[in-house]
This record gives structure tokens, sequence and C-alpha cells, in this order.
């Protein structure tokens, strides 16, 4: 596994696998430039052999980051992948000052809410049909 920064040339690999992940939700390649280009954002990803497996995407405003995207694309899952991206962009988080990180994740997600709150996020609040779809979001947050 090659831990790395986003590239512009990244952008479509990422939105096929945003996609297969978020359906719904799925950032498209617009949206995705858009937060590269920003200037208050840094992504990380996984590359092995040439194929992204991983990524995630965290912008940050002074002392406070919000993580915006984290997926590990399916036949990767289980092995730890999420995690590193996770640690990557809390480390650059911490180098660009931030102090505390925040998200939302949808409350039927289980597997995010329980990989956050294993690694420091506590739940805060329930955002009120956040989704499109009316389903509600635990906003969470992490101390750096």
């Amino acid at each position: 596994m090659n831990g790395r920064f986003w590239t512009f040339e990244d952008l479509n690999e990422i939105a096929v696998i945003e996609k297969e992940c978020f359906s719904e939700d799925a950032w498209n390649v617009r949206m995705l430039a858009e937060s590269f280009l920003s200037g208050h954002f840094v992504g990380t990803l996984l590359d092995e052999d040439g194929v992204i497996t991983a990524y995630g995407g965290l912008s940050f405003v002074e002392e406070e980051g919000e993580l915006e995207l984290i997926a590990t694309a399916e036949m990767f899952r289980r092995c730890g992948r999420a995690k590193k991206v996770l640690d990557d962009l809390e480390r650059e988080a911490k180098k660009r000052g931030v102090k505390r990180i925040f998200l939302e994740v949808r409350v039927s997600n289980t597997p995010a809410l329980m990989f956050y709150l294993k690694y420091g996020y506590q739940g805060l609040y329930a955002r009120s049909r956040y989704y499109a779809n009316g389903e509600d979001a635990i906003v969470m947050k992490k101390e750096l």
C-alpha cells in the first residue's frame, strides 16, 4: 500500500469508487475538483499497483477540519485501509494547524459509526433529515 496525496489525474477514478460506495450521495468529478482546487482541502489515498483502493478528503479552516469523505473500494475492505487513510489525513491536518475534526455520518451506517468511535471520534448530536432521502446524520468530533 502506497499512501500519497491526490493528484488531479486521480479524480475520475475516485469518482468511480464514490459512485460504487455511495450511490445516492456520491461526489461527482466536478465536486471533487472544486474541493481539490479550493486551497483548503487535503486528500490522501492508497495506491496499489496503480489502482486506488481507498481515499479520503478533509477540508479545513484555521483550527477546524471536516472529514468530507472516506471510502474503501468494496473488494479491499476490512483490511485496515480506511484506518491508514484516516491516520494520514489526521497527520496532515495537525501539520496545517487543525485542532479538531468534525464529520457527519448516517445514523444507519453502523460500520462507519463503530469505526469512528473506535478511533476516538465522539458523537455530539443528530442533524435531522440531513441526507436527501430524509435520513438523520450523527455529527461527530475528534480533538487532535
